[in-house]
């Protein structure tokens, strides 16, 4: 590895730990205020859920789209669909701490195996997008440092759960989307 790409991963390497510590546990503080609770004047934004639900598939789409596109040879393509998958994943983690902040939880209504079934999808996807953030941040780092044998590497590890995350954050919400008040 060139000193100018390990320099460029090293000095990154500090932001990546820092967001994928600071992410996951500003969600939770974030997710257990309720301003309305608290008294602030504000609406419950209880229009975000299937917003957000579409951002998810979305950014499916687009990590589909970027794996086809680098598999073509269009680096480019490749390289904006990547950054707009990550905006969609942004934009996904603002609305849902908006959400919930302004919103009371909704609580799964189903019964029997359906119960199991959507507990499990619900765990695995909070688990593997704790997981994805730092995979993620040091697959664009490397892509960035131009240090590709080890971007796609890494890429080979981080696509399959992010595009879980993504879809499985778009179950979820159809699952419990019969019990929003």
């Amino acid at each position: 590895m060139k000193n100018t790409e390990r320099s460029l991963e090293s000095k990154y390497n500090k932001w990546i730990v820092l967001l994928s510590v600071a992410i996951p546990l500003v969600v939770v503080l974030l997710f257990n205020v309720n301003l309305r609770k608290m008294g602030f004047d504000v609406e419950p934004l209880t229009f975000l859920p299937p917003i957000y639900a579409t951002i998810n598939g979305f950014t499916a789409f687009l990590l589909v789209a970027a794996i086809l596109a680098i598999k073509n040879g269009n680096k480019k393509l490749h390289e904006y669909l990547m950054k707009a998958a990550i905006g969609c994943s942004i934009a996904f983690l603002a609305m849902y701490v908006a959400y919930h902040m302004t919103s009371d939880s909704t609580k799964f209504g189903g019964e029997g195996v359906i119960k199991y079934v959507y507990y499990f999808i619900l765990f695995t996807h909070i688990i593997l997008s704790v997981i994805i953030i730092p995979l993620v941040l040091i697959t664009y780092v490397r892509a960035l440092a131009q240090v590709f044998d080890k971007h796609k590497k890494i890429a080979k590890i981080t696509f399959p759960i992010w595009l879980y995350v993504a879809v499985t954050g778009v179950i979820v919400f159809l699952m419990i989307s019969p019990y929003y008040a």
